[in-house]
C-alpha cells in the first residue's frame, strides 16, 4: 500500500501537492506468504516522464528527500507489514513521478537480486495557493 499526503494510491490517481510543502509518504510492504521474507531493501525514485520514452531521474534541483530516499527491511513474518515513512519537498512545480522498488538485500545469495517494482505514483506540483 502506498499513501501519499495521507490519501491511498494507485496507478490511476493523480495526488496534488503544493510546491513548498513537504508530502509524507508512506509505503507498507505485508507479508502474505506462509514464511518470513526478507532481508529487502526499499528504494524510492522520483524521476519526471518526457512522455517520448525518456525518464529524467536527475532531479536534485527541483526534488529533494526529508531523510533517506532507501530504507532497509530486516525481515517480515507470515501475515504482518512493515511501514515506512518518509517525504517529499518538491521545489518546482510540474508533473513528476516516484519509483518504488523493493530488492532482495541478501548478499550471501549466489543468485541475481530480484527486484519487486509498483507502479509509479503521479505526483503533480502545484503553485502555492496565496
Amino acid at each position: 500500500d502506498i499513501l501519499v499526503d495521507g490519501k491511498v494510491c494507485d496507478c490511476d490517481v493523480v495526488v496534488t501537492c503544493q510546491v513548498g510543502d513537504p508530502v509524507p509518504l508512506q509505503v507498507k510492504l505485508t507479508n502474505w506468504s506462509k514464511h518470513s521474507v526478507g532481508p529487502f531493501a526499499l528504494t524510492m525514485m522520483p524521476y519526471q516522464d518526457y512522455q517520448n520514452g525518456v525518464h529524467n531521474y536527475d532531479l536534485q534541483d527541483a526534488i529533494t528527500f526529508v531523510g533517506s530516499n532507501t530504507f532497509y527491511i530486516d525481515t517480515v513474518k507470515p501475515t504482518k507489514d512493515s511501514v515506512y515513512f518518509g517525504s517529499l519537498l518538491f521545489l518546482y512545480t510540474g508533473d513528476f513521478y516516484l519509483n518504488i522498488k523493493f530488492h532482495e538485500d541478501n548478499c550471501s545469495r549466489e543468485l541475481p537480486l530480484s527486484w519487486l517494482c509498483l507502479p509509479s505514483v503521479h505526483i503533480r506540483a502545484t503553485e502555492p495557493v496565496t
